[in-house]
């Protein structure tokens, strides 16, 4: 019996050792090829190692022998070991998710399987948005995913950051409100440009030395305290790269214009001053960019024009202007102001389609049934005369009290877009009806109440028709020479089918079906989802995660399609005023009508993903703007409890949006004291060890603010008790 169980000791030990063998060899390939074109010795390599049991030390030697003989390291006469894989070298954009790793992704997606991950050691002082190259490890790590270090940085995508000042006796240090920096910044006390303790500043950086811990700066503007309206407006701004002012070479080109429109530029182009014409935009807008004529024609078809301002008659090429608009390439809308990408001389004046007067556009006119069936169009250059400025909530109540200014014209084009709308939806378009949350601000820029956007008939009136101008505008150009012109497309692929399974689960943790099973039913399935969930607590919720399953649409002088709007080709022509690509759209138009060669699509291609990557910046900086207030609104807001959903699980905390205001907070694991909760990613809950209560992506919850900090913009909450006690609410942090 004895000498069995000996055996399989023997056995076991001899397994066991067979797994540290083979442990260490992939621990010692790991550091060679990390370190690849370097040689060690047997003790170095126990050293960088930091192999400290002495069983595993003496295995080093054998295993480097082995290593040798498969081939997989070099030794050379001396001793000294080296790798002998032949990494990969590739360039990428730094994604600093963390302050232990990042990611890379590379920008070539065929040179490597997926984002690459580097820890933070391996950065070489790389920071997030950074263009560097990278030697990627020919094994994968334990995490199973490729690895790889930095080499250098071969670009830095930014050199300023928005922060908080923090002072000490003999230094100071900014705190940068970047959430995806995670260095503070080293200032020396007589680089902080008058700052004093607590204040809102950007920094510059101006170095950073070889195994320094912290980079180097200097302050070069003092935005003031913190927590001030002004001054964190400014931040977003700074943070985003966002223009303070605009710049006086373009604003003296815009004073310089002359209003005046001549009889020869009116004979170029089709006069529609005689005929109904008017503006529909929100209440506070200044620059009416769309207009809409409307007539019965002899035949018994209607006639209905959508006119745009023709930015690029006043913005021409090689001028200040054009180089300011293209660097901006989008207007901003933040909480509280626009950044224009016009100076207001073009943007509220000039350009803009204002009532009572002549003003010079570009159109698409259309003759339609009435089924609104398009029977003919027509594209080219128009003047004409607005007769009335609509508010949205204007029209619409002219609309559903059937009197007031057009109300019969008005209430026709509703119905025509109603059908416009109903066929798109039923050519495979996605109907996503997303939650917009507008703020009503003091004069002191304080949130005073909060606004849901609803969208009405009136607003979907709009957006049909200029759907249907741009859909008929990129499709001209297209037929024209079969796609092979260059022009700007607006296009958005196929969704990918494994994120899509994604939410799928997401949807039925909210009780809510979603099939994906033939991939050919999408858009349906998507909107029948979307339908469902009208008006119920979740709605938000899931269509923002739907809304992130989905690729993003984007400029591209490639003629795909849009997978969104189940259009074949789609451009954007109806916002000139606020959107750089529009007027390029214009540009090439122009260029067609009149028989103009076809430019090298490189250039415009180049443009394009300029403006697609300005609209994303835009994007960021508005959501950040918004997220600002709904933190400053929930740290004045009533103490009590509100009802919530959650809206998200991670291993450190649950995100719940509250119903009630649509703003997020997040409930950290480690202030759930009631149990110890483990986080189970594949079904995306969190179980209490001893209770087994869970916690699921979904679940209807009470919850209560704990502490509020303007400068992360995050909201702290707590699961609400059931008793009456209330935890002392923190004050928010300034």
């Amino acid at each position: 019996m004895g000498r069995k169980s000996d055996r399989k000791k023997t056995s076991k030990n001899r397994g066991e050792n067979q797994t540290d063998a083979a442990s260490l060899a992939r621990r010692i390939l790991q550091f060679l090829d990390a370190n690849f074109g370097e040689e060690f010795n047997s003790k170095q390599i126990i050293k960088k190692l930091e192999i400290r049991d002495a069983l595993t030390k003496g295995g080093v030697e054998p295993v480097l022998s082995k290593l040798v003989e498969a081939g997989s390291v070099s030794r050379n006469p001396r001793n000294y070991y080296s790798s002998t894989q032949d990494p990969e070298f590739i360039e990428g954009i730094v994604d600093f998710v963390n302050p232990r790793f990042a990611f890379i992704t590379p920008l070539d997606p065929e040179k490597v399987d997926g984002d690459i991950l580097i820890k933070e050691a391996d950065l070489k002082q790389a920071l997030d948005g950074d263009k560097v190259r990278v030697m990627v490890y020919p094994l994968k790590g334990k995490t199973g995913r490729v690895e790889g270090k930095v080499l250098e940085v071969v670009e830095r995508s930014r050199d300023e950051y928005v922060g908080r000042v923090e002072i000490s006796p003999r230094f100071a240090f900014i705190v940068p409100d970047f959430k995806k920096m995670h260095k503070d910044i080293f200032v020396h006390r007589g680089a902080l440009n008058g700052a004093v303790h607590g204040e809102k500043v950007i920094v510059k950086l101006t170095e950073w030395r070889e195994g320094d811990k912290n980079p180097t700066g200097e302050v070069i503007r003092v935005l003031g305290k913190a927590g001030e309206h002004e001054v964190e407006i400014h931040s977003i701004m700074a943070e985003f790269g966002l223009p303070f002012e605009y710049p006086e070479e373009p604003e003296k080109e815009a004073e310089a214009i002359s209003e005046k429109i001549t009889a020869k530029e009116i004979k170029k182009r089709k006069d529609f001053r005689d005929v109904l014409t008017f503006t529909i935009d929100p209440a506070d807008a200044k620059d009416f960019d769309d207009a809409i004529s409307y007539r019965k024609l002899e035949n018994g078809n209607h006639e209905i024009g959508v006119h745009i301002a023709d930015v690029t008659h006043y913005v021409q090429p090689n001028t200040a202007l054009e180089k300011e608009a293209y660097n901006r390439a989008t207007s901003v809308y933040l909480v509280d102001r626009t950044i224009p990408m016009l100076p207001e001389r073009l943007s509220n004046g000039l350009c803009s389609l204002r009532p009572n007067e002549d003003k010079l556009t570009f159109a698409c006119v259309f003759e339609v049934d009435d089924e609104a069936n398009v029977k003919k169009h027509w594209i080219g250059k128009t003047v004409i005369h607005s007769d009335r400025r609509y508010a949205y909530e204007d029209a619409q109540e002219n609309i559903d009290n059937q009197s007031g200014d057009y109300f019969e014209e008005l209430t026709l084009l509703n119905v025509m877009a109603k059908k416009v709308r109903q066929r798109r939806f039923k050519h495979g378009a996605v109907n996503f009806e997303t939650v917009e949350v507008k703020f009503k601000l003091d004069e002191k820029g304080t949130p005073l109440g909060l606004i849901i956007k609803e969208r009405k008939d009136i607003h979907k009136l709009i957006e049909e028709f200029m759907l249907l101008a741009n859909k008929y505008v990129a499709e001209f150009i297209f037929n024209k020479n079969k796609g092979k012109d260059t022009f700007v497309y607006r296009t958005h692929d196929s969704p990918d089918m494994e994120r899509l399974d994604t939410f799928s689960g997401f949807a039925k943790r909210f009780g809510h079906e979603f099939d994906i099973q033939n991939p050919n039913n999408v858009s349906n399935a998507l909107n029948k989802l979307m339908e469902e969930i009208q008006g119920k607590p979740e709605q938000n919720v899931l269509e923002q995660l739907a809304i992130r399953s989905m690729a993003k649409a984007k400029y591209t002088t490639e003629p795909k399609g849009h997978f969104g709007l189940a259009f074949a080709h789609y451009s954007h022509f109806t916002s000139p005023i606020r959107r750089y690509p529009d007027m390029m759209v214009h540009r090439l138009l122009e260029l067609y009508l009149e028989n103009g060669k076809s430019p090298d699509a490189e250039a415009w291609e180049q443009k394009c993903v300029h403006s697609s990557e300005r609209e994303k910046r835009a994007a960021d900086a508005e959501r950040a703007s918004i997220k600002y207030k709904q933190v400053e609104f929930m740290s004045l807001a009533e103490d009590k409890d509100y009802e919530g959903i959650v809206a998200g699980i991670t291993e450190w905390g649950v995100f719940v949006e509250i119903t009630e205001t649509k703003c997020e907070g997040m409930i950290r694991v480690q202030d759930m004291d009631d149990d110890y909760y483990d986080f189970d990613q594949k079904n995306m809950r969190l179980v209490g060890s001893k209770t087994k209560k869970m916690i699921t992506l979904g679940d209807k919850v009470k919850v209560r603010v704990v502490n509020t900090d303007i400068d992360r913009r995050t909201i702290d909450l707590e699961f609400a008790d059931n008793n009456d006690r209330k935890k002392p609410r923190a004050r928010p942090v300034r």
